[in-house]
């Protein structure tokens, strides 16, 4: 499957939207990536989540024993990546702000994971993940992400593999041409900072 298949993929999914945004980050902009929405239709996810598999299979060879991804945006990604891996799926989530194995989940010493995300950009909830692997001594094999919005190309010196690499201009409120051009702002995601 091409990048455009992909990407029409996302368009029908809304997972790719446009508009005027305000990000997490407080800066604008005229596109926005909603990776939970591809989830409402399993069928598509299916094809994007084996697209992320056959890229995970291709640059891992090592036995993966477990899958873990951050909640909530990566519950159904792990879920999924999985399920068509054959193995455990398992997720952190935040306890009084901190990420933490929680649900009696566990990972073992010397267990080989793979780290999966639906959208990075910045990477906080990945490295916090990475973090707690670190404390179980887990091997870390990989971090697998539907897109990869990362302004560096490698944010964490762990190997990765995403199914789609996405650029978005984003700009301060001041220099915002939509705000210029009065459309109205939308404040998407579930993340308030």
């Amino acid at each position: 499957m091409d990048e455009k298949e992909i990407k029409k993929i996302l368009e029908k999914t809304n997972v790719l939207l446009e508009g005027h945004f305000l990000l997490t980050s407080g800066k604008h902009s005229g596109k926005y990536m909603q990776c939970a929405k591809i989830f409402e239709y399993p069928d598509q996810s299916e094809i994007i989540c084996s697209q992320l598999v056959q890229k995970i299979k291709n640059s891992i060879k090592t036995r993966i024993d477990v899958v873990i991804g951050p909640a909530i945006g990566a519950i159904l990604l792990s879920y999924e990546i999985a399920r068509q891996l054959g193995i455990r799926s398992v997720f952190g989530e935040r306890k009084n702000g901190k990420m933490v194995l929680g649900r009696s989940f566990s990972i073992k010493s010397n267990e080989n994971v793979l780290i999966v995300e639906d959208v990075i950009t910045t990477g906080g909830s990945v490295k916090e993940i990475i973090e707690i692997l670190k404390k179980n001594q887990a091997n870390i094999l990989g971090i697998g992400m539907i897109i990869d919005r990362q302004n560096k190309k490698n944010n964490f010196e762990i190997p990765f593999e995403s199914v789609l690499k996405v650029k978005i201009k984003t700009f301060d409120k001041d220099e915002c041409p939509f705000c210029k051009e009065n459309i109205p702002l939308i404040k998407p995601g579930s993340k308030e900072k």
